[in-house]
């Protein structure tokens, strides 16, 4: 795979002047920033040095989901993470974790426990508690089965054979032997993926009108302990 290339994503009528900004070397790849899927299949593929990301589009929920996927792939550790204004008006690098985890151990104590690392928060924020869920806990969305891998009051983290997209509303639906609770929601974030060759979304869910508690109840009886 080549390690040549530089990737680009930002809206599409900024695209030139981020490539001119760039200065990069060897083979350029820029993606609007509707492509967040196919970026992230060329990122994986390709394994780019840079990935330069437009400010307004790193500030968004999809541009932060595609760069926390980015910084938890371990294949991906030695990328250098770049986010940038069209104008210039601002630059922020987020350095090599390869490079970084070096610098970090030879500057850690020679003893003592080590810190645990913190959990991936797919969704870039985290206003509630989050309970990972016992595998195979389902919840429907608009009827199609999909399985639960966290789950909060307002919000779950969900794995579906069935497409899901950005923005996409629905109903959801989390049902089992002592309860049943229904309510809307919308996909804010999505993630096409291939694991041993099956073919599933994973997508970040964020709910309107779940009743907090009947949600938190389910939370706590299939909750991975």
């Amino acid at each position: 795979m080549s390690e040549s290339c530089t990737v680009i994503i930002g809206a599409q009528q900024h695209l030139e002047a981020l490539r001119e900004r760039a200065g990069a070397e060897g083979e350029v790849l820029t993606f609007g920033d509707h492509e967040a899927l196919r970026a992230f299949e060329t990122i994986t593929s390709r394994r780019p040095k840079v990935i330069t990301f437009e400010r307004l589009f790193a500030a968004t929920s999809r541009g932060a989901a595609l760069i926390n996927r980015i910084k938890a792939d371990p294949a991906l550790q030695h990328a250098e993470i770049r986010v940038v204004s069209h104008d210039g008006s601002h630059s922020r690098v987020s350095p090599r974790r390869g490079k970084a985890t070096a610098a970090a151990a030879k500057a850690a104590p020679p003893s003592g426990p080590a810190a645990p690392a913190a959990s991936l928060d797919y969704r870039g924020t985290r206003r509630a508690k989050r309970y990972r869920m016992i595998a195979g806990t389902e919840v429907q969305v608009d009827g199609a089965s999909s399985e639960v891998i966290d789950l909060s009051v307002i919000g779950a983290q969900i794995v579906s054979t069935s497409a899901l997209r950005p923005q996409q509303r629905g109903r959801i639906t989390l049902a089992d032997d002592l309860g049943m609770v229904k309510f809307s929601a919308s996909v804010a974030w999505a993630f096409f993926e291939i694991p041993k060759g099956v073919s599933r979304y994973r997508a970040g869910i964020d709910f309107k009108d779940a009743e907090p508690k009947s949600v938190d109840a389910f939370c706590k009886r299939h909750q991975l302990v």
